[in-house]
């Protein structure tokens, strides 16, 4: 005898939040973030300007070890998908229909690199003055607290999510290793703005000098890429039981 398969059910949030008011949670967000991110760069461009030593003061490092900022990286991703899929959401407002599957991939990699800069940040980094000039502490905060609780909150959340597949657990991890490998191949080509010493490391645990050489930074990565599969799986297994 036949019998149909069961159909899979989906899990909703105990309170729903229509695609229109958090398509604008998630501008405003974006826009935090994005604030965020300016603020701090233009801090560290003006302590650059006014630096009295040529390696602190040339721009075009200083701007590029900017960027080099996982964190950094992380918050404009996540913000420009926010955007993305928050005006994808109001242009199809009558639908019902899950977001597309190329912006739910970028968001739930976004979502997964947001939530692991706040996890990493403040168990290990919270505290101590990362190279990057001054802190601006609103957008230190927003960066590393508010923008992964946003994110978080958009994972558990947001109405009209795509359900993922597994193997999108794999994809979230490509950008850390590519960014991992670029900074230590970068690490001893450039001349630290601060020092003036060969070698610049965007965190303290990527400093060979700093965890015994190069098997603490290893230990370190490992650590980290574990805890971005972790991550990443959860977003992925949220997406199941939420979307459809």
């Amino acid at each position: 005898m036949h019998t149909s398969a069961p159909e899979r059910t989906t899990t909703r949030p105990a309170f729903a939040i229509g695609p229109t008011p958090w398509a604008i949670v998630r501008l405003v967000g974006a826009a935090a973030i994005l604030a965020a991110v300016v603020n701090q760069l233009v801090v560290t461009m003006g302590n650059a300007l006014q630096a009295a030593t040529p390696y602190a003061s040339h721009v075009p490092t200083v701007a590029a070890n900017f960027l080099s900022f996982f964190t950094i990286e992380s918050n404009i991703w996540s913000a420009v998908m926010l955007v993305i899929v928050a005006i994808w959401s109001l242009r199809t407002a009558g639908s019902t229909e899950p977001e597309p599957r190329w912006i739910a991939i970028l968001l739930a990699c976004g979502s997964t690199y947001m939530i692991v800069t706040g996890i990493v940040y403040n168990t290990l980094l919270r505290g101590i003055e990362l190279p990057q000039g001054s802190t601006v502490l609103w957008a230190n905060e927003m960066m590393h607290v508010v923008g992964p609780l946003i994110l978080l909150a958009d994972v558990l959340l947001a109405p009209r999510r795509r359900c993922l597949g597994w193997g999108v657990v794999a994809v979230t991890a490509v950008f850390p290793i590519v960014w991992a490998v670029y900074t230590l191949v970068r690490a001893n080509l450039v001349i630290s703005p601060r020092t003036g010493e060969p070698g610049w490391y965007p965190y303290p645990f990527l400093d060979p000098a700093n965890v015994g050489g190069y098997g603490g930074v290893a230990a370190y990565i490992a650590a980290i890429a574990v805890v971005i599969i972790v991550v990443g799986a959860g977003v992925v297994w949220v997406s199941r039981k939420r979307g459809s």
